[in-house]
């Protein structure tokens, strides 16, 4: 198929409502949204843990979170098939080639995003406001909350960072999902399988979906942080 058909071709599998197309990224939204929703429950409080704590070794971990941002998505797979196969410690969850694995890589990508955007926002906004806080009687920790809610429009850029990071994936998912059609495959695996079969529609109206997802996400992001920033005002 030329490029100009498969083009046309895609579009009309989208305005369609194609069911292979709807599966596939109905799929990959509730595994990258799952992965944003957990790494957003741990990593929001513990980057902000990490930005007001004063303890030993902290300076270690923020290095640490730091460079597991650039972690190859190849070796969290890996590490995520070795922890879930029969062989391995959480072999007995039977998780392996499922949605469920798919979420745990995901999520292990996403976690140090999420974890270092959050600590500079926090840290950021408590070198702003740590003296109003203080006077109020609010130590560190107990200023977590409030300095999360006053940075929320920040910590969205953060989490689109980790949903960007997620849905463009292929490697790790590939690995302890096993693509397996109708059950694991995602926008991303899909993209690359129907590309080497050279049906360069479903591939094309695929990409063409996630690029349309990430745009809205962005636009809605930016809408609501203006609205903010005129509300502030």
């Amino acid at each position: 198929m030329n490029q100009p058909n498969a083009f046309s071709t895609a579009i009309e599998l989208i305005v369609s409502g194609n069911p292979a197309l709807g599966a596939i990224v109905m799929l990959s939204l509730q595994v990258t949204l799952s992965a944003v929703l957990i790494a957003s429950l741990i990593g929001l409080p513990a980057g902000a843990a990490l930005a007001l704590g004063r303890f030993r070794g902290r300076s270690a971990l923020i290095v640490i979170s730091n460079a597991l941002m650039g972690l190859p998505p190849v070796v969290a797979g890996l590490v995520v098939y070795l922890a879930l196969s029969r062989s391995g410690p959480l072999g007995f969850l039977g998780l392996l080639f499922t949605p469920g694995a798919m979420i745990v890589a995901q999520t292990i990508l996403i976690l140090p995003i999420v974890i270092s955007l959050t600590r500079q926002t926090v840290e950021d906004l408590w070198a702003e406001y740590a003296e109003q806080l203080r006077s109020l009687g609010s130590s560190r920790l107990r200023a977590i909350p409030t300095l999360l809610w006053d940075g929320r429009f920040s910590l969205i850029t953060a989490l689109l960072a980790g949903f960007g990071r997620a849905s463009a994936e292929v490697g790790a998912v590939l690995i302890v999902g096993g693509n397996i059609a109708g059950y694991t495959r995602t926008m991303t695996t899909a993209i690359a399988l129907e590309t080497s079969k050279g049906d360069l529609a479903l591939a094309l109206g695929l990409g063409i979906v996630l690029i349309a997802i990430t745009l809205l996400l962005n636009t809605g992001a930016f809408v609501a942080g203006r609205l903010a920033q005129r509300a502030a005002g």
